[in-house]
């Protein structure tokens, strides 16, 4: 079992900033980042693979949204810049013990935070 603690979200207008934290209880191969808007299915939003350290981004966040992985703590950083209204979502961290957790049929063995709530206004 992974328990994963997530911490940052919060409120803030448009074109501010928030950084969400995620720290895991072991090391894991694949840690990320799940957001769920209302009435919409849940998506992903970027990736950090430990091994290589490779990291992906969905498109609608390339540029604007940065993630980093503490390796002594097994714990992920995502800076979110240039925040836009339809960043506002439920994000929810991701971790996979030995396979991707970002796509795939690895994704169904993710373990998952409690998830903590981005919302971005006028």
């Amino acid at each position: 079992q992974v328990q994963l603690v997530e911490s940052g979200g919060g409120s803030v207008q448009i074109g501010g900033s928030l950084r969400l934290s995620c720290a895991a209880s072991k090391y894991v191969s694949c840690m990320g980042w799940y957001r769920q808007a209302p009435g919409k299915e849940r998506e992903g939003v970027a990736a950090f693979y430990t091994g290589t350290n490779k990291i992906v981004y969905a498109d609608a966040v390339k540029g604007r949204f940065t993630i980093s992985q503490d390796f002594a703590d097994n714990t992920l950083f995502m800076q979110m810049d240039s925040l836009k209204p339809e960043d506002t979502a439920m994000y929810y961290c991701a971790a996979n013990r030995l396979n991707d957790c970002y796509s795939g049929p690895s994704v169904a063995d993710n373990y998952w935070g409690q998830g903590t709530q981005v919302t971005v206004s006028s």
